[in-house]
């Protein structure tokens, strides 16, 4: 990876920890993947933009309904526990 790089991943980390108000490293407790049968949905305020199959790193369970996590892109956001499917 180059500095460049790893640089532009350290400010995107920073940026998620200031918006979410996320303290401590961020570590990927597990891989989900978006349902195949489930309607793609754009991405809001806090909310993560998500493609059918998609497989996401999940960073947080935050509550019932709501799961926090990063996709290829490294961009975070939440995503409804009613579209995850476990690999």
């Amino acid at each position: 990876m180059t500095l460049k790089a790893c640089k532009k991943e350290e400010k995107m980390d920073r940026g998620f920890q200031k918006k979410f108000k996320f303290e401590g490293s961020i570590n990927v407790l597990t891989q989900m993947m978006v349902d195949p049968a489930a309607t793609e949905k754009r991405g809001g305020a806090k909310n993560l933009p998500v493609r059918r199959g998609e497989i996401l790193d999940v960073i947080q369970f935050t509550n019932e309904e709501q799961i926090l996590c990063r996709n290829s892109q490294r961009r975070y956001g939440y995503v409804p526990r009613a579209v995850m499917l476990p690999l």
